[in-house]
């Protein structure tokens, strides 16, 4: 069973940063992609950020250059830096991840990971 356990949410002002934390543990393989999607009210989870097991990285487009992810595959984790954020990036965030190949492109399409996080809520002040 994989587990993961997302940290470092809280409410932060307009032009605030905030960065997020995800330990993986559990049976989910040597090489695996991880990735962070956030999700509102009455709204779907869209994904935010994705990284591969070779540090390779992918971003949802509205949030490359304020959003940065990174993974320490030794210690199986992933953080996920925002800065200058915005009241629209206000919602739940969580983690999530699935087994792949070393350096396969990860997704940002929630129906590739098949492991999830409980959630951390990231709330932003006008």
């Amino acid at each position: 069973q994989v587990q993961l356990v997302e940290s470092g949410g809280g409410s932060v002002d307009d032009g605030g940063s905030l960065r997020l934390s995800c330990s993986v543990s559990g049976n989910i393989g040597s090489w695996f992609c991880m990735g962070w999607f956030r999700q509102t009210p009455g709204k779907e989870r869209e994904g935010v950020a994705a990284i591969n097991h070779a540090g390779t990285s992918t971003y949802r487009d509205s949030l490359k250059g304020r959003f940065s992810v990174s993974r320490d595959s030794a210690k199986n984790t992933l953080d996920l830096q925002m800065n200058s954020l915005k009241p629209e990036d206000t919602a739940m965030y969580y983690c999530a991840a699935r087994p792949s190949y070393y350096s396969v492109e990860c997704f940002l399409g929630e129906e590739f990971y098949n492991s999830w996080g409980q959630g951390t809520q990231v709330t932003i002040s006008a």
